[in-house]
């Protein structure tokens, strides 16, 4: 069988190139398609060779690739699939819309529906100062075409898969198709538990305004006897330094084990955003750290809250301060501490192997609904590739295996 993965753009690792990391690791022979590749750390694609859109050649494409939005549509639409029996893309913009055939089987790993273009777009303008004047109107034209698009393309996918069920229902909006739920791997591996806590509390994010660095040094100002670290850097890194006390310590950019130790040593994790997901609040919990996070999105589905069994961690209702400070609040007058033994077992749901069998699963059932039989023992095959390979991580316990079956 031969198979194609596309995805939107490769240009600095994130939460989507770890999907991609594994779908490559379930398909080690697929061809791997993307409008952009500038990509400096190989691994994640494992060697492979990426073939790119005429957007890879175009002026300042490294650094303005995102300029050119308008035409990425037509892009996506020039790479000739037409020799492949399977297609998966990892769409989080257009990659989901390349173009098929009937006896092709469509696969798409639904990030997120573009939410610029979509629920978010009133917010987006604000943010860009895009909401009046002629270039207001050339961007609210901009993405009301790639509305129709959009839901247009999704008519050529067989099976949606979101990373989360708060996608699923906005893909479900969207496109008013029904998704498979398959959470994004974490690499719970990678981060050792740690148990020994200590008198801090830490953020870390991109800083970008949905993320809601702001609200969160905000509310450590409101209490200077709390002390608070900042990992991260972004365009509102400018806002955020001016506006921190004392008590707030902000380190921008950090490599992965700075980051690491302090997700180790932090008494709580603090995640303002509403994240489709939010794969960081997982790797806290991996390092045995709780989390006090706002109560909507993929949160609601990777934090357990307290009055549960096991809990890993605090809601607050409101991106408010007086919301935040009222969360922190209970979490420090717990009567039974939350233990990182807790955190650490709910990450360890979320492994890549779990997520590797899941996925193999879901595409098998597709392939099979959808009555690909053109080549002789497909499903057969992949039934025997799911039964018999070993998807485990490096390190994974057959415990931790058994998870996701």
């Amino acid at each position: 069988m031969k198979v194609a993965i596309v995805h939107d753009w490769l240009v600095a690792p994130g939460g989507a190139e770890k999907v991609l990391e594994q779908i490559i690791e379930c398909f080690p022979d697929a061809d791997l398609f993307s409008l952009v590749d500038f990509l400096e750390d190989r691994r994640p694609l494992g060697g492979k060779p990426v073939t790119t859109s005429f957007i890879q050649r175009l002026p300042f494409a490294r650094s303005r690739y995102r300029a050119y939005l308008p035409l990425m549509p037509l892009a996506v639409e020039q790479f000739d699939l037409s020799g492949y029996d399977l297609i998966i893309t990892s769409s989080y913009a257009v990659a989901k819309g390349v173009l098929v055939g009937p006896d092709q089987t469509h696969v798409s790993y639904v990030h997120s529906p573009m939410r610029y273009a979509w629920d978010l777009q009133h917010q987006y303008l604000r943010e860009a100062k895009l909401t009046r004047g002629p270039k207001s109107w050339a961007a609210r034209a901009l993405l009301h075409y790639l509305r129709g698009w959009d839901s247009h393309s999704a008519n050529g996918v067989d099976r949606l898969i979101a990373n989360s069920h708060f996608v699923a229902r906005r893909v479900m909006k969207t496109y008013r198709r029904d998704a498979a739920v398959i959470p994004p791997p974490v690499d719970v591996h990678e981060f050792e538990l740690c148990t020994q806590k200590e008198d801090f509390y830490l953020t870390a994010s991109r800083m970008v305004p949905y993320k809601r660095m702001d609200l969160i040094v905000e509310s450590f100002n409101a209490t200077p006897h709390r002390r608070l670290i900042v990992i991260g850097d972004g365009p509102e890194m400018p806002t955020i330094r001016a506006m921190a006390g004392p008590n707030v310590t902000i380190l921008g950019y950090q490599p992965f084990e700075v980051l690491k130790d302090h997700l180790q040593r932090a008494r709580a994790f603090v995640f303002a955003a509403e994240e489709d997901f939010g794969i960081v609040a997982l790797e806290a919990q991996a390092c045995g750290t709780p989390v006090i996070a706002f109560g909507k999105g993929g949160a609601l589905e990777t934090v357990v809250p307290v009055g549960e069994a096991h809990p890993t961690g605090v809601y607050f209702a409101r991106q408010t301060v007086v919301s935040v400070l009222d969360a922190i609040d209970r979490f420090e007058r717990l009567r039974e501490p939350i233990t990182p033994g807790a955190c650490r077992a709910n990450a360890e749901r979320f492994t890549p192997a779990v997520f590797r069998r899941a996925f193999m699963a879901e595409v098998t059932r597709t392939i099979a609904a959808a009555g690909v039989r053109h080549r002789v023992g497909t499903v057969e095959r992949l039934d025997h590739d799911l039964a018999t390979q070993d998807l485990r991580w490096p390190g994974e316990t057959a415990q931790e295996s058994s998870w996701g079956r």
